[in-house]
């Protein structure tokens, strides 16, 4: 499986990002990362949900689907790594408009030679369980972190000062969400 060297990603996002930024051009087009997922694939409070383990909250949401579903880019992406790890098995991060982060977990597969940008709807995995997903039902931990803080979103709940990093995915994608 390819790796790509986060620093080498970050260091090539930046540069771009500068150019997005100064252009005002990179847009932000947004896709259900599951084909043909609607609400009714996962819990309405999945995100930010406790327990959960030694992650003590659930910072993203669970789409449930069969394994081998097609998982999509939720908007247009730099590729930043993609890794096959204890927790997230096989998984993608990639950098989004706004300098936001989306995390793609527990993919049965990554697909071959994504390359450093894709846009928006293309398949970059299938949906699976690997990694602390195993034995579990096939599904898609989709993530989103922020690279700066919003206080404003910091509360009293567990790890609530981390709010500040994480974006709830429901919240985001509300504009594609089927029901």
């Amino acid at each position: 499986m390819k790796k790509t060297l986060l620093i080498g990603g970050v260091l090539l996002a930046s540069a771009a990002g500068g150019i997005w930024h100064a252009n005002q051009n990179w847009s932000e087009p947004k896709v259900m990362p599951v084909a043909g997922a609607t609400a009714r694939d996962w819990h309405p409070e999945t995100f930010w949900y406790e327990p959960w383990g030694a992650s003590l909250v659930h910072k993203g949401m669970d789409i449930f689907a069969e394994r081998g579903t097609p998982v999509v880019a939720a908007t247009h992406h730099i590729i930043i790594s993609e890794n096959d790890s204890p927790r997230g098995g096989k998984n993608i991060w990639a950098l989004g408009p706004n300098w936001r982060l989306h995390y793609y977990a527990h993919l049965d597969s990554i697909a071959e030679d994504l390359g450093w940008y894709i846009e928006a709807g293309t398949q970059i995995g299938t949906v699976g369980s690997s990694g602390n997903a195993k034995g579990k039902p096939p599904h898609l931990h989709y993530g989103i972190r922020r690279m700066i803080a919003d206080d404003t979103r910091i509360d009293d709940s567990t790890l609530g000062e981390q709010k500040a990093y994480w974006l709830n995915p429901i919240e985001y994608l509300e504009p594609v969400i089927v029901n």
